[in-house]
């Protein structure tokens, strides 16, 4: 496909994202502007204690059309890929046209629905009438229920859903042990009972949208728990059976030591530049962009030791929100999509392959993509949702997935991530780039027709001090950098895989685990 990058956007829609939040990837999510409120931010060195006050919040909802079209013909996918990516650049602007009409709509109550929503209605449906065409142009036959995914709805904060968050008390993630089936249902066990949130506060004066955090879109002081309070939640591992597979391998690739960020997602947004509205941290591979192809990688260097490992290792960084902006605070995917911030790098990324507490594993196919979490949380609920924080000396205790700990001294945040590790035996990626992989259930099986393959389990350590809470606000808070109307909620954090071996490393990988070594 063509390239499709974004355009550079006005001064003035700029100051107005900055003032308020942005929107996001896919063609879905919600559009956040403020209306007649207030909060402040108070320190003299450097805005870096945050206090919300209460507000009245617009929103505007559009359903998330990537994350539904789940049946794409492999030759209509990268055609649809682009026209998804001009979606969301139609939301961008409907929501820059909320931010910077607030003195119209105050005088005209319908002035939201005539001017913004309905243009907004007419010029999704465009391009969802491009994505139909497109499918059904290959052979493919395009869902009717697409037409109905061109609606967007405005809806003040108090009444929208946020998809299971939880701002009120701890809520903890499943465990992220490899042989646990932690992941596809792990978010909606973790969002049990939880209170809807969205109504973060909003800014006044125009100033900032109030949400928390440094740019006014979160985080917010309950966005953060002391973990030392939380109650132990890791569950126990599922016990290896005598036709499973206990081994482990490792593979070394460093910390990002020399500063490989890009705004990209070459998995769900390829040929687009700023296709993940934020920045990530990449190790491996070292020339994953929005452009690189199968070849590109397979001739990349990488960061690995073992030089058979090219495989691309890559997450969104963390932030911590001191009034320190860094290199890209002018940058789309950073400062002008409120990702702001000390970008922190990691101290250690520990990166190992385990397998299935019930069967042997097969070799993972070369290219194979996967995506394990949701970055888009507030919108999609938490089905997807993979969070698991926490800090070193807690890990076999407490895991995190819809609040940041705040770990005691001598401790440090731990972010982990468990991959599926269920493969559909065929296909390297899937249209919404989720059904060609799955998780184990919780005793470790893969569903029927699924094969068990190297589980890829990521762990990264930080080593920044703890946020202070005080008298609710949040002090020097962290997070991990996200689509602005996220809010940069735990729930969020996510993490992607490209799979780069080569076949002698993949095959020694798979003996190793299958034998119950350990081996690197």
């Amino acid at each position: 496909m063509g390239r499709n990058i974004r355009k550079r956007r006005s001064p003035l829609a700029v100051r107005a994202i900055a003032a308020s939040a942005a929107l996001a990837i896919g063609g879905g999510g919600l559009v956040w502007a403020n209306f007649y409120a207030s909060a402040h931010e108070s320190n003299n060195s450097g805005q870096n204690t945050t206090k919300a006050a209460p507000a009245q919040v617009a929103t505007i909802q559009c359903p998330d059309v990537g994350q539904k079209l789940s049946n794409v013909p492999n030759q209509a996918r990268g055609q649809v890929d682009g026209e998804l990516a001009t979606l969301d650049q139609q939301i961008t602007a409907a929501y820059q046209r909320l931010a910077t009409t607030r003195d119209a709509q105050a005088r005209d109550a319908s002035f939201v629905q005539n001017s913004i929503l309905t243009p907004l209605k007419q010029n999704r449906s465009v391009i969802i009438d491009r994505i139909k065409l497109e499918i059904n142009r290959v052979g493919g036959k395009a869902p009717g229920w697409l037409d109905g995914l061109s609606n967007c709805t405005g809806q003040p904060a108090a009444g929208q859903a946020n998809g299971g968050q939880n701002n009120g008390g701890a809520t903890a993630a499943p465990s992220a042990s490899a042989s646990a089936g932690a992941g596809a249902n792990a978010g909606a066990g973790a969002g049990a009972g939880a209170s809807a949130s969205a109504s973060a506060p909003a800014a006044g004066g125009g100033a900032q949208a109030g949400n928390g955090g440094q740019a006014g879109n979160g985080p917010v002081a309950a966005d953060f728990v002391d973990i030392t309070k939380v109650q132990p939640n890791v569950a126990r591992k599922a016990r290896t059976q005598a036709a499973g597979s206990s081994g482990v391998f490792t593979t070394s690739c460093g910390v990002n030591a020399n500063k490989k960020f890009n705004t990209d997602n070459v998995i769900v947004a390829p040929g687009v530049t700023n296709g993940a509205h934020h920045l990530h941290d990449y190790v491996g591979n070292q020339s994953n962009d929005a452009f690189a192809t199968n070849d590109t990688f397979a001739a990349a260097q990488t960061s690995c030791a073992n030089q058979g490992d090219k495989s691309s290792y890559y997450w969104p960084v963390v932030r911590i929100q001191n009034g320190t902006q860094d290199f890209d605070q002018n940058n789309l995917g950073g400062g002008k999509e409120l990702n702001v911030g000390q970008i922190q790098q990691v101290r250690q990324a520990q990166i190992k392959f385990v397998g299935s507490p019930t069967s042997k594993v097969v070799a993972m196919p070369k290219f194979l993509r996967i995506i394990t979490g949701d970055a888009k949380t507030t919108t999609n609920g938490l089905a997807n949702a993979n969070a698991h924080w926490s800090c070193t000396g807690f890990e076999n205790k407490v895991q995190l997935t819809a609040q940041y700990p705040i770990c005691p001294r001598g401790s440090t945040v731990v972010r982990t991530f468990a991959f599926q590790s269920c493969w559909d035996g065929v296909n390297a990626d899937s249209a919404n780039h989720r059904t060609h992989v799955a998780f184990a259930d919780a005793q470790g099986n893969c569903a029927n027709g699924f094969k068990a393959i190297p589980q890829l389990t990521m762990r990264l350590v930080y080593g920044f001090r703890a946020p202070t809470l005080t008298n609710g606000q949040i002090k020097n808070a962290y997070a991990v950098d996200g689509f602005p109307e996220q809010l940069h909620k735990a729930t969020t954090d996510h993490d992607d895989f490209i799979n780069v071996f080569d076949e002698n490393l993949m095959n020694k990988m798979v003996t190793c685990i299958n034998n119950g070594q350990r081996c690197k």
